[in-house]
């Protein structure tokens, strides 16, 4: 896969950055049950939200901090599937690990492969010293693959002060 936003293949995956274009898709992303239970509501209920929310959100990291959360689709096909990235939050001083996965292509191993394409990256700039991971309590699925990227549990915080808690993990990059 070549083209401007382009990040990194994988073996069966393409890695490009989100285009305004992907709104049906985070449209349906978002809006998951375990989306919004895991990560939360962002309140995205149409096409037009859903591209306000890819323009201010990943598509200004871009452009902001040279990466961002990308748009994760099978090779062969271009099938959108799920995101993954790098992001830059104000709260924190890293850089964290996010990703999400439509519910059909959960335990096929794409999150591990895109995140591992993605940590090793560096989204396409100098790999990070260190990255951050969160991570809601009772998700055991995300837990056990930050493990199995070498993230460790580093504690308990909160994403914004009024926010419940989430789980802390990191890892120093090599």
């Amino acid at each position: 896969m070549t083209g401007v936003g382009h990040v990194r293949d994988t073996e069966r995956l393409a890695i490009r950055r989100f285009s305004a274009g992907d709104a049906a898709f985070i449209l349906r992303l978002l809006n998951e049950p375990s989306f919004v239970q895991n990560i939360g509501d962002k309140g995205v209920r149409t096409l037009e939200q859903a591209e306000r929310y890819l323009i201010d959100g990943p598509i200004n990291s871009y452009l902001r901090h040279g990466h961002g959360l990308y748009l994760v689709a099978l090779k062969g096909s271009l099938e959108p599937i799920g995101m993954c990235g790098l992001l830059k939050r104000d709260r924190f001083n890293d850089v964290d690990l996010g990703y999400a996965f439509l519910p059909e292509h959960w335990s096929s191993g794409y999150a591990y492969e895109s995140a591992s394409a993605i940590l090793r990256s560096g989204n396409g700039a100098a790999p990070f010293p260190r990255v951050l991971a969160f991570v809601s309590p009772g998700n055991a699925p995300s837990i056990r693959l930050l493990e199995k990227l070498g993230f460790s549990f580093a504690g308990v915080t909160k994403l914004e002060p009024d926010a419940p808690d989430v789980l802390l993990y990191v890892t120093a990059q090599k």
